[in-house]
This record gives C-alpha cells, sequence and structure tokens, in this order.
C-alpha cells in the first residue's frame, strides 16, 4: 500500500470519529441543562414552602403576643374579639394568611398551657406548624 491511499484512510477515519464527538459532547451538555433546570423547579417549589413556614410562624408569634399582653393563655375566653379575628386572618393569604389555612388555639386548665396550632394546604399537601406557650 502506498503511502497516499494509507493517508487518506486515516483521514476518513477521523472524520467519523469528530462527528460522534461532537455528537456525545451534546448529549451530555443536553443532560446537565435538564438537570440545572430540575433544580431550579426544586428550589422555587422550596422557597414557596419556607415563606408559608415563616408566615405560620409569624401568626403562630402574633397569637403569642397577645397572650403576653393580656396575661393569659387561655386567649380564646380573654380576649374573643381577637382570637376570632386572628383566626380569620390566617385563613386569608391576601393578608398575611395561609391558602387553606385555619388556626387554633387549645388551652389545658390543669397545665396551663396554650398550644397554638395553624395548618395549611397547598399543592405539595398538608403542613402544619404548632408551638406551644405558658404565661405565667
Amino acid at each position: 500500500m502506498n503511502a497516499r491511499a494509507h493517508s487518506s484512510l486515516r483521514r476518513h477515519a477521523t472524520r467519523g470519529f469528530t462527528l460522534i464527538e461532537v455528537l456525545i459532547a451534546i448529549l451530555i451538555f443536553t443532560v446537565g441543562i435538564l438537570g440545572a433546570v430540575g433544580m431550579q423547579a426544586r428550589l422555587t417549589q422550596a422557597t414557596l414552602q419556607n415563606g408559608d413556614r415563616a408566615r405560620a410562624s409569624m401568626l403562630a408569634d402574633e397569637m403569642a403576643s397577645q397572650m403576653w399582653i393580656k396575661h393569659s393563655a387561655d386567649i380564646a375566653n380573654a380576649d374573643s374579639t381577637f382570637y376570632s379575628k386572628w383566626q380569620s386572618r390566617v385563613s386569608t393569604p391576601t393578608t398575611s394568611g395561609l391558602s387553606g389555612g385555619s388556626g387554633t388555639v387549645t388551652y389545658s386548665t390543669t397545665t396551663k398551657i396554650s398550644t397554638i396550632n395553624i395548618s395549611w394546604s397547598n399543592q405539595n399537601g398538608s403542613h402544619s406548624f404548632v408551638t406551644s406557650v405558658v404565661i405565667p
């Protein structure tokens, strides 16, 4: 085989090899982009869930503060007007409440502990925030 035919065969083989390399690089790049898009979707979902938890915490803090102001852990009896307005605010998303939200405060006369329970639901399921308050 002469030198010219040998070099022609080598060039032909490298053309196809380069095309395969490019296709594999495009495949790897596409998988990376799809992974980044999936991560972005999960990040958005986590941000919304954290916002809901923060609102639930602030609503519970608002109730606990009112209990301290009234010097009573039995807020439903001590200030029923505030309690009913608070429950309405918890269930109204346009007033810093939660979508599908409900808020309850239960008071134990034996332990003197109030339990604040805020529940809400969204496209990711049902969630709740629970805290307890003791007013000496």
